[in-house]
């Protein structure tokens, strides 16, 4: 499911969240909710191409992934795994799980 909602400083974010809640990929804050919901569909339409997926490894050992859009811009981060299948498992959950996820507002 993407859950969008307001950060404290009034921008819409979005966070795209695995069926046991875990979240997978989380967005930059937008102005406008309709920019958030384009981001939305960008990574729906993103997610499906191999090439926009950035693996990168911290000074840590730990890993992550950026999904990015079609002009290169990041469209979403995702949570910090403390290995690299975890991340890679994690990109096949927003492979799997994007295109059909619901999307619920948390607007206060």
């Amino acid at each position: 499911m993407f859950e969008i909602y307001q950060d404290k400083a009034g921008e819409f974010r979005f966070r795209l969240k695995a069926k046991n809640g875990q979240n997978i990929l989380a967005s930059e804050g937008y102005k406008q909710k309709a920019s958030c919901e384009n981001g939305i569909e960008s990574v729906r339409k993103n997610s499906q191409d191999d090439s926009k997926f950035e693996l990168i490894t911290g000074g840590t050992n730990k890993w992550h992934f950026n999904l990015k859009a079609t002009n290169g811009q990041i469209i979403g981060t995702s949570q910090i795994y403390e290995t690299e299948s975890g991340a890679k498992n994690g990109i096949n959950s927003v492979k799997t799980n994007a295109p059909i996820a619901e999307i619920k507002e948390i607007l206060d």
